[in-house]
């Protein structure tokens, strides 16, 4: 049942705002409101904080045994696996994304916990330094109180991947998610609670009225609060920008996870069917919000109009419709504004020049909500505004090379390039090519499938498995003095 009005959590407790005013939430599928949020201030977070503080200075979350501490995590692990469908319907009404594909979101979700709380043990012991003549002792202890910044995009995975990790080193934590999609942190805090997480461990502030800076009270209060000892940011290139100078100017240890087109490379020798099926999973699925998405598909010319045709043609058949509804492969945006500002991008495409191979439009009988049809751009250059443009939703641009060295280069001039995919038959030229793509995570013939452990080239922290756990850690290290070596005697 959804709440009619949603406020701040605290301490363990539901907390009013301090501005005591709200701003409303619509259904993408209807435009209809389901819920009120509390507009949360620099005084909400430095609430939030001070009782994150307490819980990490005077509770028992840091000093718990390992095992507990794991099996808190593992509770929470099973506790989204048993509410898939409650998670599911909270992705509707944020991101709009499928109930199909939004029960595999929540999957991953308890993965991450999941594997959080095996890697707990070995995070918790104490590791032995080699200097010589000394007995050493590298610790592991919480870094302090963790602000987590997530994004609208699956948001209840963005905040697994952020939570988990910070758990897991023990710290407390302050996590303000966006806007647009405030009902999966309702659900993760009733989830925690419910697994044993103890008071004051998890708090959450919501949203601003500012509805062209989304949450920037809140989030520009987080970022500058003395007591926050670690950052992590989730979401467009162009706010992370603004965070990381904020988180600079302040002297705070930020990861920043940042969303952009990733380009697809299609090679004329690749298997052609292959490389249509996986440019339109990554360019469609999760709605295109997925942060690894293809949405700038670039293709060697012999190749070339027949990779469009068929793309084009795969992509008119993808199916629109209401999230709830299982045979929906895309569902709405998540916002007015941002269907707005995707039409308009389109329409800039086509004045520069671009061909509207597929989509661009409403799809028919859907008369509300923010729907746009499965849209593919071909013919874009590289002088257009539309190929660094970041679009974030079901919008793909399709662009022609000639060589291997072309194809690089435009590939690297795609804006805040997290990921890249390669399809070609010939590995020597993958293996050639790969390294001079400037991603965090390169794919060869495939899809994206995660490994949840791998150390990816991307920011410190943005890794779910040991790497976040190691953001969220202060590790000192401890020496003493095994032998009856002399120090230096300065002065004697």
């Amino acid at each position: 049942m959804v709440p009619e009005t949603v406020s701040h959590f605290i301490g363990g407790k539901h907390v009013h705002s301090t501005l005591r005013k709200t701003y409303g939430v619509t259904d993408p599928a209807t435009g209809k409101e389901y819920a009120q949020v509390e507009v949360g201030l620099a005084a909400d977070i430095n609430q939030a904080v001070l009782a994150a503080r307490s819980a990490l200075e005077t509770g028992p979350w840091p000093g718990m045994p390992t095992a507990e501490r794991a099996g808190v995590l593992s509770g929470i692990a099973a506790a989204i696996g048993a509410r898939a469908g409650d998670i599911a319907a909270a992705e509707a009404l944020g991101p709009g994304l499928p109930v199909t594909q939004a029960r595999e979101q929540a999957a991953q979700a308890g993965d991450i916990f999941r594997l959080a709380a095996e890697l707990i043990p070995g995070q918790a012991a104490d590791r032995a330094s080699g200097e010589p003549g000394h007995s050493g002792y590298v610790l592991a202890r919480p870094a302090g109180v963790a602000g987590l910044i997530t994004s609208w995009r699956t948001p209840f995975l963005s905040q697994a991947r952020a939570v988990a990790p910070a758990l897991a080193a023990g710290c407390s934590i302050v996590l303000k998610p966006h806007e647009w999609a405030p009902m999966p942190a309702v659900l993760l805090e009733e989830i925690a609670t419910a697994a044993g997480l103890p008071d004051g461990v998890l708090n959450i502030v919501h949203g601003s009225l500012h509805r062209k800076t989304p949450g920037a009270q809140a989030r520009d209060a987080l970022v500058s609060h003395p007591s926050v000892a670690r950052l992590s940011f989730a979401g467009e290139a162009a706010d992370a920008q603004q965070v990381t100078l904020q988180a600079a100017t302040h002297r705070k240890v930020l990861s920043a996870e940042l969303v952009g087109p990733s380009p697809c490379l299609v090679f004329a020798d690749a298997d052609l069917d292959q490389a249509v099926d996986g440019a339109l999973f990554g360019a469609f699925a999760l709605n295109g919000h997925r942060r690894t998405a293809t949405s700038a598909i670039l293709v060697e010319r012999p190749v070339y109009d027949a990779f469009v045709s068929r793309f084009a043609q795969r992509a008119g058949r993808i199916r629109v419709g209401d999230p709830a509804d299982l045979a929906t492969e895309l569902g709405p945006l998540p916002h007015a504004d941002h269907y707005d500002k995707l039409v308009a991008s389109v329409r800039l495409g086509l004045r520069e020049g671009a061909r509207l191979a597929a989509g661009g439009l409403r799809p028919a009988g859907l008369p509300e909500g923010n729907y746009l049809a499965a849209t593919v751009l071909a013919d874009v250059t590289p002088t257009m505004e539309i190929f660094t443009g970041l679009l974030g939703g079901p919008v793909v641009r399709v662009t022609p090379f000639d060589t291997d060295e072309e194809a690089v280069s435009l590939a690297n001039t795609v804006p805040a390039l997290t990921a890249a995919y390669i399809w070609t038959s010939d590995l020597q030229r993958a293996h050639r090519l790969a390294p001079a793509i400037e991603s965090a995570t390169t794919w060869v013939n495939s899809r994206n499938p995660q490994d949840l452990q791998a150390v990816s080239a991307g920011p410190p922290g943005a890794e779910a498995g040991q790497a976040g756990i190691d953001f969220f850690t202060h590790s000192p290290t401890l020496l003493i003095e095994a032998d009856d070596t002399p120090a230096p005697r300065f002065g004697a």
